[in-house]
């Protein structure tokens, strides 16, 4: 199957990241290199493009959309480890960080990886494939608390309890072991009347399991702080995420960073030691045109939140 991407919010996010011909930039999330290649195509021969991927077919792919370019290096690392690649390279400091959060069309849109509930394949899920859990392991092994608590968090699904339930019950019969008989327990779990409405009555379930399965939540948490941490002043941050826990992260992470304070507000004078590092650009989320809408049905979702960093005296460090 062909590595196929469309990249969302692609001239806003190139827009957004204000390029500079001679800066370095970070892809943390390459997919089908998409954005990286129109960031490429506006950088000299001092720039320089590092892409990173966990997905190595998404590694391999991108070395032959980005050949033509000689300042790009890749590395097949979850984005939560980019320092390795910052170190690798020598490079303390970078002028700008992309992700685009959430699974590739390549990645759902391939059976074998068992991303969707619309091909029978195997319970996967895994981006990167050389991990030991996968969402078959989480299926049959977590407790039915575990698995309520997950799909109700990850997936904000309301009929988490009930869902978890039928799982545990159908698992005492026989290990579950692909998406279609996972959908089938699914729709089991949810009222005939709760189904007729609404998106497809397992979404919200193998959102919650991708999730859990990679991390997803866990690594966005821990890295927007440390990317913020490796930018040069006026370097920025964008990100493009696809569902409001995803958002909701990326919000209140710049919400914190530009805080030059931290202190009740009672407080006589500021102890908190808390410096501005960063610029909000947009205010309020990007999201795609109604002709994207029309051509690219992943773009639905998408929201694009744009930061800028600023001169920080004795910047704290993140680890």
């Amino acid at each position: 199957m062909d590595f196929v991407h469309k990249s969302v919010l692609l001239n806003e996010t190139i827009e957004g990241l204000n390029v500079r011909k001679e800066k370095i930039y970070l892809d943390g999330t390459l997919g089908g290199a998409g954005h990286s290649f129109e960031i490429c195509k506006l950088l000299n021969n001092t720039g320089l493009l590092i892409g990173i991927d966990q997905d190595s077919r998404a590694i391999e792919e991108s070395k032959e959309k980005l050949s033509d370019f000689n300042n790009v290096r890749l590395f097949n690392y979850n984005y939560l480890n980019f320092e390795k690649a910052l170190e690798q390279l020598h490079i303390e400091k970078i002028d700008g960080v992309l992700l685009d959060l959430g699974v590739s069309s390549y990645q759902f849109d391939n059976p074998e990886r068992g991303f969707s509930y619309r091909y029978d394949a195997p319970l996967d899920m895994r981006m990167d494939k050389d991990k030991d859990l996968n969402a078959r392991v989480i299926i049959n092994t977590y407790s039915e608390d575990d698995l309520t608590r997950i799909i109700s968090s990850y997936g904000e699904e309301k009929w988490a309890q009930r869902i978890a339930k039928f799982i545990v019950d159908s698992r005492k019969i026989k290990t579950i072991d692909t998406t279609f008989e996972l959908v089938e327990i699914i729709k089991n779990a949810i009222p005939v009347g709760a189904r007729r409405n609404g998106p497809h009555p397992a979404k919200r379930t193998f959102q919650a399991l991708r999730i859990e399965t990679n991390s997803e939540l866990d690594v966005l948490k821990n890295s927007i702080y440390k990317f913020v941490s490796h930018l040069n002043p006026k370097g920025r941050i964008a990100i493009i995420s696809f569902h409001s826990l995803e958002d909701r992260i990326v919000k209140e992470a710049f919400k914190y960073l530009e805080k030059d304070c931290i202190c009740p507000p009672n407080a006589p004078i500021c102890t908190c030691d808390k410096k501005k590092e960063v610029k909000i650009i947009t205010r309020k989320p990007i999201t795609a045109s109604k002709e994207e809408l029309s051509l690219n049905n992943r773009s639905h979702s998408a929201k694009l939140r744009v930061a800028e960093k600023v001169e920080v005296k004795n910047e704290k460090k993140y680890r």
